[in-house]
């Protein structure tokens, strides 16, 4: 009896869409430019806004945007913190929410597992790039911002809110475990975007909803009624990265906030590959 890999001598389904492959087709997509655009636009927005507004009031308060103009590490954590709520999960959206969905959208869904791409190959080859391109969209906006903060304001010490300063070095190795934490607490938007990516054809429905029920997180969050079910919630610890910016930086919160988002990611991801395994791409 012939089998598939006698027909095809030669064929192995590991070699079948390369990754390489598709991050090129993702890189060259106009949305892949705008969300760049946007990111990296944002550190100069801000920087024009308190130059037009004379800077922030550090009188008084203490919080972070307060600090903003202090130095450039304290630059960038402010663009940060403004855009952790919601400008970051848009590209994390986007990507993890427009793979699946694209393609059958575009009606090319079919001649790709025709190739033949295994369907767990398919997946697993989005799934990485778009994680990939949402964790390069996360470094992006602190290191334009850093290098923005550092022309305006200097390389300075940064300036905690809770007192004291760190040296700039020290300042920047706090951005970078403050922007990895951001990365993981977004990976249960990635993991709704995908699986809803695997269950609609259309892509901004997926990404729409994604976006959608990462804003009702938040509004549930606000509830104080909820008490200690919001802990629950992934949006309750996206901030949990500012107890890095203590003079001796606490983990229990990040570490609390990685696992609930990590904990839902799977669950979806899973979702996604089965209902994926069974999914009529004909019709």
């Amino acid at each position: 009896m012939t089998t598939a890999l006698d027909a095809a001598p030669g064929y192995a389904p590991r070699r079948t869409l390369p990754l390489r492959v598709e991050a090129v087709r993702q890189l060259r997509r106009r949305r892949t430019l705008v969300v760049a655009v946007l990111l990296v636009a944002l550190p100069f927005v801000v920087a024009a806004a308190f130059a037009l507004g004379g800077g922030p009031d550090r009188s008084g308060e203490t919080g972070l945007v307060d600090l903003a103009t202090a130095s450039g590490p304290n630059f960038a954590l402010t663009c940060l913190f403004l855009a952790t709520g919601f400008l970051l999960v848009v590209p994390v959206a986007l990507f993890c929410g427009d793979t699946v969905a694209a393609e059958a959208n575009w009606s090319s869904l079919r001649y790709l597992l025709a190739a033949p791409v295994p369907r767990a190959r398919l997946l697993t080859a989005k799934l990485a790039v778009a994680l990939l391109f949402s964790a390069a969209a996360m470094a992006v906006l602190p290191l334009v911002a850093l290098g923005v903060g550092t022309a305006v304001h200097g390389w300075d010490p940064l300036v905690l809110p809770a007192g004291g300063s760190l040296a700039p070095g020290d300042a920047t190795a706090r951005i970078a475990v403050a922007t990895g934490y951001v990365f993981v607490s977004q990976l249960v938007t990635a993991g709704l975007a995908f699986w809803l990516s695997t269950v609609t054809d259309a892509p901004l429905g997926a990404v729409g909803g994604a976006i959608g029920l990462t804003i009702v997180g938040s509004i549930l969050d606000a509830i104080t009624a909820l008490g200690s079910w919001r802990e629950l919630l992934p949006a309750h610890w996206q901030f949990a990265w500012a107890d890095v910016l203590q003079p001796q930086p606490e983990w229990g919160g990040m570490a609390r906030g990685a696992a609930v988002s990590v904990a839902y990611a799977l669950v979806l991801f899973a979702l996604a590959y089965r209902h994926f395994r069974t999914k009529d791409i004909v019709s």
